[in-house]
């Protein structure tokens, strides 16, 4: 989810491009008028409802091998992570797919969270993270004063953002679509969005995107997602632009929406880190080349957003 209208470096947009194709499975792209079938599309008419797989989770990281002592020198930002014994984690509990609680088990699930406990394995030897609640407007902040370690929040790296944080990554790849109400006509473009009220995330790149397309069109901001799931569904809003995978988490909860063919951007997500730690870049990058190389990465994805998006599993974005 971006917040600054930079555009991804041109090596990470070409990688981006392929993974983000190959993750939603769509046959339109951002200058389709909407010719691909919802069947298609996350969320669609013909989307079947799925829950993540926690048990397979679970055996993942229980799978999981703890970094070698030689892996994680002393005074290192790994070592002090593993000495406190708890990762602290930037991220959300409304992100279906990616980072949402689980009223039934207490427990956050989706690909950010069970990446970050992937990783909190790794490092500590057992998955104990604790999570902060963030918001595009808070990430930065609470990175630059080490309240967190790292941010799995669906961040996306921009040439800007890079001068504020540090990026692992990518790690993923989206791209900005369209959500409407199930039986809402006259919209599948974001040149449609003309004259229509249109909602996002504060803070985000979102806005730009909107009026370059329709100039016309009425932008309201939310905090968070939830607050603009509910705008869409009681008819406050006539359509909601997001990444596409938090879109499709949202109609897999909410039967009443769903996800409009086509994507206007990629957008590669990194797990923000202090510009004060250096080294723990190095660390975590050699880490996701690891869980991407043996299969676990792939295994995540079907875990989480493959119970929603049909097909294999993607190939991950290349690593800088």
């Amino acid at each position: 989810m971006t917040t600054s209208r930079e555009v991804p470096r041109t090596s990470r947009g070409r990688a981006a491009a392929a993974a983000a194709l190959a993750a939603v499975a769509l046959l339109s792209t951002a200058c389709s008028s909407g010719s691909a079938t919802t069947e298609a599309v996350p969320g669609g008419k013909a989307a079947r409802p799925a829950a993540i797989d926690g048990s397979a989770i679970d055996a993942l990281i229980a799978a999981e091998k703890p970094a070698d002592a030689s892996q994680i020198p002393a005074g290192s930002t790994a070592a002090k992570i593993k000495e406190r014994g708890t990762l602290t984690v930037g991220g959300t509990q409304t992100a279906a797919l990616f980072s949402l609680l689980d009223p039934t088990t207490g427990k956050v699930e989706g690909f950010d969270a069970a990446m970050s406990r992937l990783l909190a394995k790794y490092i500590i030897g057992k998955p104990s993270t604790k999570l902060v609640n963030v918001t595009a407007q808070t990430r930065e902040a609470l990175l630059k004063s080490h309240q967190v370690d790292a941010v799995f929040a669906t961040y996306t790296i921009t040439a800007e953002r890079e001068k504020l944080v540090n990026f692992a990554g990518p790690y993923y790849t989206d791209g900005l679509a369209i959500q409407v109400r199930k039986g809402t006509t006259g919209i599948k473009s974001l040149a449609d969005l003309a004259g229509k009220t249109v909602i996002t995330q504060s803070g985000s790149t979102v806005p730009t995107a909107i009026k370059a397309a329709a100039p016309s069109a009425k932008i309201q901001l939310f905090e968070t997602n939830t607050e603009c799931v509910q705008a869409l569904s009681q008819h406050r809003a006539d359509a909601y632009v997001l990444d596409q995978g938090i879109l499709a988490g949202n109609a897999l909860s909410n039967p009443g929406l769903e996800v409009l063919p086509g994507t206007y951007s990629q957008e590669p997500y990194g797990i923000g880190l202090s510009l004060d730690d250096p080294d723990f870049k190095a660390f975590v990058n050699n880490w996701l080349k690891q869980v991407e190389a043996d299969g676990t990465w792939a295994k995540v994805w079907k875990a989480t957003v493959g119970t929603q998006v049909p097909g294999p599993a993607p190939t991950p974005p290349t690593i800088d």
